[in-house]
């Protein structure tokens, strides 16, 4: 059996998708789901399943769409995957707080980087499956805009940790 952590996009965030983390739980215990917890209203699911990471994605989205009756995009990582990510973080000095990763599904594109517009203080590295930005003056007065990071998801790197604490 293996832990995942499942990040759902756009699921609470500014009064859109919302999705109670009670509904939830529930529908990753109807899923088969084992170990299921959610951690703060953003979409964040931790649990144990036999099934590979696709199979996992496939079925949670499908459970989701069912559900909601809209499209939800869920971005499913192994517990060591966030170890990684977590311990990857090119900003290690920087406040956790205002350090993201964008989880994506796939290897950012090799121009990951090259068509961002209105960087401002701004720091990127491009991860295995993630980009990761240090926002010095915080991310909600960014106007940074990184096309390649818009069909992901952003967790902070507090999150992350807490994310992986929870999954070992």
């Amino acid at each position: 059996m293996s832990m995942y952590v499942a990040l759902l996009r756009a699921v609470n965030v500014g009064g859109t998708g919302k999705l109670p983390m009670a509904d939830l739980k529930r529908i990753c215990i109807d899923a088969g789901f084992d170990l299921v917890e959610t951690y703060i209203a953003s979409g964040n699911v931790v649990f144990a399943s036999t099934d590979t990471a696709a199979a996992v994605k496939s079925e949670l989205e499908r459970r989701l769409r069912d559900s909601t009756g809209k499209v939800i995009d869920v971005f499913v990582r192994t517990a060591a995957e966030m170890r990684t990510v977590l311990r990857a973080n090119p900003f290690p000095k920087a406040d956790l707080a205002r350090t993201y990763a964008f989880f994506l599904g796939g290897k950012p594109p090799r121009d990951a980087l090259i068509n961002i517009r209105r960087q401002a203080d701004e720091e990127m590295r491009v991860g295995k499956r993630e980009i990761y930005v240090h926002y010095p003056s915080g991310m909600g007065q960014s106007k940074l805009v990184i096309p390649a990071a818009a069909s992901g998801t952003a967790r902070n790197m507090n999150t992350v940790a807490k994310l992986v604490e929870m999954s070992s």
